[in-house]
């Protein structure tokens, strides 16, 4: 299977799961987000907020390569 490239955001408490070649991720063309974030440890619980190319998505959404991903975890403030 060829490979291709997402460049991947996490933000807030999810940073420290982001990988050196973030901006520059390989993934197989069809992986879903959920199975990018689970070959990264990132929990899954904590994947609240979910864009793809700016777009808000969902773990279900399937890569072809290319696309920005962006994840936020549950946001609280007072």
């Amino acid at each position: 299977m060829t490979s291709a490239h997402v460049q991947l955001k996490l933000f807030a408490s999810l940073t420290h799961f982001s990988p050196e070649n973030a901006d520059r991720l390989p993934v197989a063309p069809g992986t879903s987000v959920q199975e990018l974030l689970r070959d990264l440890d990132v929990p899954l619980a904590k994947a609240h907020l979910i864009f793809v190319d700016g777009v808000k998505r969902t773990l279900d959404t399937r890569l072809n390569g290319g696309e920005r991903v962006g994840v936020f975890p549950p946001v609280a403030g007072g």
